[in-house]
């Protein structure tokens, strides 16, 4: 069976936050037709939207090769956060681990419950530095631009608006 290159972001603000990523990514380490083969330093972050006053979060990224279709990959990654105390409620609210596909291949899927690449990562600095990190030259399926050109871009955004 042919393997796959999946990228993940990882984030947690709730309880022991780099502990939670860790039990995550041993949890991805054990799992069959899974291998870590890369992860990228901790960020500690403000939140980005959802409720005032949340604690910050700790992100990374990771890259899988996986047997896993993207679909048997994003229920593999509800049911570890699931595991580990995630409970879905207020949209973007604090939680104890975060798991999102960000990049599949050079897939591109827009379905119910899933979108490959990740709809929003080419926006959020803390998606793109721990990704450019373990992948800086990883093209963007449908942005064409590469992890770092991203990360440049998002920077040069902030350094405009005065943030």
């Amino acid at each position: 069976m042919s393997k796959h290159v999946a990228y993940i972001g990882l984030g947690a603000n709730l309880g022991q936050r780099e502990k939670n990523v860790a039990a995550a990514l041993t949890a991805l380490e054990r799992t069959r037709g899974i291998e870590v083969e890369a992860v990228s330093s901790l960020y500690e972050t403000d939140p980005v939207g959802g409720p005032a006053d949340q604690p910050r979060y700790i992100n990374a990224a990771a890259r899988l090769r996986t047997e896993l279709s993207p679909q048997r990959l994003l229920a593999l990654l509800l049911q570890i956060e699931q595991s580990l105390g995630r409970r879905r409620g207020v949209r973007w609210g604090p939680r104890p681990i975060d798991l999102d596909i960000l990049i599949f291949d050079d897939q591109v899927i827009v379905e119910e419950g899933l979108t490959i690449p990740h709809p929003l990562m080419h926006e959020r600095r803390f998606v793109m530095e721990p990704l450019a990190e373990i992948a800086p030259d990883l093209r963007h399926p449908t942005l064409g631009l590469t992890a770092r050109e991203i990360l440049e871009s998002i920077d040069n955004l902030s350094l405009d608006d005065g943030g």
